[in-house]
């Protein structure tokens, strides 16, 4: 096995220590040197500097040796700034807290050339420098709360489909229980029947009727005042009727032979995908709606040719903002065995669900 990428936050640490121990090194070996410089022209009986303190305050060798040194590094500060930032505005994102240390390299490396200025000079300046190292901490720190927003949304999209399930399950499952009852009622009026036949499909009855009222009282917070019956394949033309532009559906399956799950499945693949198209299309002139059956699977698949007719070049209505109803729908698919797909085809955007049937 290779060795492992350090993470983009223990970079961002790495970095800025790494900077602010240089900008420290530089800082001391100019005063160093500046004090050296001091020394030696003060047994030579020149004067040891200017008579006013302050930037470039020092003697002349000083702050000739300080120059020359400030030239030589002021090419890699230009490399190492940008860095810096880029940093900064990772580790925002990820996590914030290590988006500090490269941040306060970012305000200090200007010490490098104005460690010799006052002291109000000098923190004005690092002041200056530390706004570009906020704006990219700001920007970082924007996109980790959109990031935040889409896992809520595709969470609670995810659970919106779980709760259609579950409320769709306590329909479908009450539907099989309520027809075994129905034959074990039916024969139990069967004369002659044996004592223990009788008494099982007494127990059958029973049983399901107790099965009912354990659906009911476990599901019945799910379900909303009023609700219809959930629609199948059967409701896919009367959905797309109506819908602008025309919607050209066509059916290559036998709806009696799709299970109900699969129908129903089916059903919110459309109105998903005519919602997305109506969203984010709403000038797409041709919308066409196929279902075909393929083996054990059943196939939906939604076209439209949302980029004709357009003059901005641009997909979807500008400044609409999309929804995460086929995020959960994909999750639910690919752990019931099937799949979905979206994305651009020719001119417009085509989506692809398979669904067990």
């Amino acid at each position: 096995m290779g060795a492992a990428w350090p993470t983009p936050e223990t970079a961002a640490l790495v970095a800025g220590c790494v900077s602010i121990a240089a900008t420290a090194a530089s800082v001391a070996w100019s005063a160093a040197s500046q004090s050296a410089a001091s020394q030696s022209d003060t047994h030579l009986g020149q004067p040891s500097g200017t008579p006013e303190s302050g930037w470039g305050s020092g003697p002349p060798g000083g702050v000739q040796g300080a120059g020359e040194s400030l030239l030589s590094g002021t090419g890699w500060v230009f490399v190492e700034v940008p860095a810096l930032l880029a940093l900064t505005h990772v580790a925002a994102r990820r996590r914030p807290v290590a988006a500090v240390v490269p941040g306060l390299a970012v305000a200090t490396v200007l010490l490098r050339q104005v460690w010799n200025a006052p002291w109000p000079v000098a923190l004005g300046g690092c002041a200056t420098w530390a706004l570009p190292a906020v704006a990219a901490a700001g920007a970082g720190l924007y996109l980790r709360w959109l990031d935040r927003i889409r896992v809520h949304a595709v969470a609670a999209a995810v659970q919106d489909q779980r709760l259609g399930l579950a409320r769709d399950l306590h329909d479908f499952v009450a539907h099989d229980v309520s027809g075994m009852l129905v034959q074990a009622q039916a024969a139990r009026l069967v004369p002659g029947l044996p004592e223990h036949v009788a008494d099982a499909l007494r127990r059958i009855e029973e049983g399901g009727h107790r099965a009912l009222a354990s659906l009911d009282r476990t599901v019945h917070m799910l379900n909303d005042p009023g609700r219809a019956p959930t629609p199948g394949l059967e409701r896919v033309a009367d959905l797309a009727e109506g819908f602008p532009p025309a919607v050209a559906v066509s059916f290559d399956v036998e709806t009696d032979g799709v299970s109900r799950e699969a129908s129903a499945t089916a059903y919110r693949v459309v109105s998903e995908a005519l919602t997305n198209v109506r969203r984010h299309a709403p000038r797409a002139s041709a919308v066409s709606v196929r279902v075909a059956a393929e083996g054990e699977e059943v196939t939906v698949q939604v076209e439209n040719d949302g980029a004709t007719g357009r003059t901005d070049g641009q997909r979807g209505a500008p400044g609409r903002k999309g929804g995460f109803g086929l995020a959960g729908l994909g999750e639910l698919l690919a752990a019931t065995g099937g799949s979905l797909e979206a994305g651009p085809y020719r001119e417009g955007w085509r989506l692809t669900a398979v669904i067990p049937a």
